[in-house]
C-alpha cells in the first residue's frame, strides 16, 4: 500500500495538504492566509457574562466575538475563590454533577486563561476550555493536571509498557500531566525525551507571558498548517512528502530532522510545469467534494446535505440493477456507501450530529454487516466519533468531533438570491405578495406616495405585467406608486417605503 502526502503552497494565498492512499484522496486540509485560525490558540480573556441557566460563561478574548465556556470545561483551579491549585488526574475529569454552579466559580471581569477548542460556526462563537494542552510529536502536555496516560489507540501492551517506563524514569514537572500519543509507537527514548523537554520549555515561556500579558490578549499561537499536519498526521507509513515550494520543503526537512531524523529524506521538492494537484488528479476530487451527490462504483450514490442542526446523508440505489435479489442489491450498495461516507466526512470536515439513511434491508445479519464496515472505516478517522446501532429502518446515527467549520462553510458564501435555502419564489408569486403589501400601504389615509425597491428582474415584471393593476390602484386610491430597480437586490428581496404629503416617511 502506497501512501503520499502532497503539499501545495505555490500560489502563496492558500496552503492545501492532501493524503493519498493507493493514489486515492483520503484526507484534505486547507488553510488560507486571509482567514484567522483560532483552534489551539491560548488567550488571556475576561469574563463578560455568566448564564446560570445553561451553566456557561461568555469570555472576551480579544477577537471581537465572545467565546463560550461551559462548566464542564472549567478547571477545578477556578472552583474556589482562594488560589486553589488542585490538580485533576489525566483521564479522570470531575463529573458534571460533582461540579459547583458556574456562578459560584466565576464573576464578571475575572481573568481566565482559555484555549480555543472549536472554531466559531455561523452565528456561534468559538468554544473555549480552561483545560490547556500542548501537542508535541509524541507527547501531549496538559498543565495543571497530574500523572500521565497512553493513547487508547495504541493497542500493543508491550509497547505501552515501554513508553510508560520511559516517562517513569524521567523527572516530570509537578504542575503538569502528559499523554503519550499514538505516533510514539516505535519512537526512540531520545526522541521522546527531546519532545518532552521542548514541551516543558514551551510551557515555561507561556507561564511568563501569562503573568505580564494584559487581558484580553493572545498568549500562544498554534503552528501553521504544514507543521501541524506533520506533527499530528505524518507517520513512518507515509512513503513520500511532495511539496511545490522549495522554502516549505526545507522547513519540512528541518522539522523532521528534529522530530523524526530517519524520515527527513522523504521530503521531496516538486518543480514540474504541471501544477502539483493536477499532476496527482487531486483537483478533480476536490471538485467532487463541493457537490452534494457522490457517485459510488456500482452506480449507486450518496447525497450529503448540511443543515444548521445536523448533516443528513441519504444512500440511493441509482442505476444499479444487476442483482435480481433486492436484498443483495441493497447490501452491496450499502457496504460501498459505508466506506464512502466516512471518507467524505473526513474530506469535508463534517461534524456534529450526522444521520445516515441507508437503503432498507430486511435481514438483521445484513444490517450488522453494514454497521461493522462503517465502524471499521471510522477507526481510520482521527476525529473522535460515537456511532449508534443501525435501526430496522436503515438509519444510523453518529456524532463526530467538530474542530472547525466544514470545508463547505470555509470556502463558500451563502447565496444572496435564496439565502442558503436552495429555492427562490417565482416572479408571479413574489409579485402577488408585493402587490398585496402595496395595497395594504395605500389603504392608509396619511400615505401619499409609495416607493417600492426590488431587483431589476422583478422591477421589469411589475412595470410590464402588473402595470395596468398598478395604474388602477393609483387612480382608485389617489396614491402615487413608484417602482425602483435596485441592482444590489437579489431574488425575493424588496423594500417598501411610504411618504405623506410633506414627504415624511410613514411608519409601516
Amino acid at each position: 500500500m502506497s501512501r503520499e502526502m502532497i503539499i501545495n503552497v505555490a500560489q502563496g494565498e492558500e496552503c492545501r495538504i492532501a493524503l493519498l492512499e493507493n493514489e486515492v484522496l483520503q484526507e484534505l486540509y486547507i488553510e488560507r492566509k486571509s482567514r484567522q485560525r483560532l483552534a489551539g490558540n491560548i488567550y488571556k480573556g475576561k469574563v463578560v457574562n455568566i448564564e446560570p441557566g445553561i451553566q456557561a460563561a461568555f469570555v472576551d478574548f480579544g477577537i471581537g466575538k465572545n467565546g463560550f465556556l461551559h462548566i464542564s470545561d472549567l478547571h477545578p483551579k477556578y472552583f474556589s475563590k482562594a488560589e486553589d491549585e488542585s490538580h485533576e488526574k489525566i483521564g479522570k475529569r470531575q463529573a458534571l454533577k460533582q461540579r459547583p454552579p458556574i456562578q459560584d466559580c466565576l464573576k464578571r471581569g475575572q481573568d481566565l486563561i482559555v484555549q480555543v477548542t472549536k472554531e466559531g460556526i455561523r452565528s456561534k462563537g468559538p468554544t473555549l476550555s480552561t483545560y490547556l494542552s500542548f501537542p508535541g510529536k509524541y507527547i501531549v502536555m496538559m498543565p495543571w493536571m497530574e500523572r500521565f496516560g497512553v493513547s487508547h489507540k495504541l493497542e500493543n501492551e508491550e509497547e505501552r509498557q515501554r513508553l510508560r517506563e520511559i516517562l517513569e524514569e524521567t523527572k516530570l514537572p509537578d504542575n503538569a500531566g502528559f499523554i503519550i500519543r499514538t505516533a510514539a509507537e516505535g519512537a526512540s527514548k531520545k526522541n521522546i525525551k527531546n519532545d518532552l523537554a521542548y514541551l516543558i520549555r514551551l510551557w515555561g515561556a507561556i507561564e511568563k507571558r501569562i503573568e505580564i500579558a494584559p487581558s484580553p490578549s493572545e498568549i500562544f499561537q498554534e503552528s501553521d498548517l504544514v507543521i501541524r499536519t506533520l506533527r499530528d498526521v505524518f507517520t513512518s507509513q507515509i512513503d513520500k512528502i511532495i511539496c511545490d515550494s522549495k522554502e516549505v520543503t526545507e522547513q519540512i526537512k528541518d522539522f523532521l530532522g528534529i522530530a523524526m531524523p530517519r524520515q527527513a529524506n522523504r521530503a521531496i521538492y516538486y518543480d514540474g510545469k504541471v501544477p502539483l494537484f493536477f499532476k496527482y488528479n487531486i483537483e478533480k476530487e476536490i471538485a467532487k467534494i463541493h457537490s452534494s451527490r457522490v457517485e459510488l462504483p456500482s452506480g449507486g450514490s450518496v447525497v450529503i446535505e448540511q443543515t444548521e442542526a445536523l448533516v443528513a446523508i441519504d444512500v440511493n440505489s441509482g442505476k444499479y440493477r444487476k442483482q435480481i435479489d433486492a436484498e443483495k442489491t441493497a447490501l452491496k450498495i450499502n457496504v460501498e456507501a459505508a466506506k464512502e461516507i466516512i471518507r467524505q466526512l473526513k474530506l469535508r470536515d463534517l461534524g456534529g450530529l450526522i444521520i445516515c439513511d441507508f437503503i432498507d434491508m430486511r435481514s438483521e445479519k445484513n444490517r450488522k454487516e453494514v454497521e461493522k464496515v462503517f465502524r471499521d472505516a471510522a477507526k481510520e478517522d482521527r476525529a473522535r466519533s460515537k456511532i449508534l446501532r443501525m435501526s430496522s429502518f436503515g438509519i444510523l446515527e453518529m456524532t463526530r468531533q467538530r474542530m472547525r467549520p466544514s470545508l463547505e462553510l470555509s470556502v463558500n458564501l451563502e447565496c444572496p438570491y435564496c439565502n442558503g435555502t436552495g429555492m427562490i419564489r417565482t416572479q408571479q408569486s413574489l409579485a402577488i405578495d408585493i402587490m398585496r403589501k402595496i395595497s395594504a400601504s395605500a389603504s392608509k389615509p396619511n400615505v401619499k406616495r409609495i416607493d417600492v425597491a426590488v431587483s431589476p428582474a422583478m422591477a421589469s415584471y411589475l412595470l410590464n405585467d402588473k402595470r395596468q393593476q398598478i395604474l388602477e390602484m393609483e387612480t382608485s386610491m389617489e396614491k402615487k406608486i413608484v417602482i425602483h430597480s435596485n441592482i444590489d437586490m437579489y431574488g425575493d428581496a424588496h423594500n417598501i417605503v411610504c411618504y405623506d404629503t410633506l414627504e415624511v416617511v410613514v411608519k409601516q
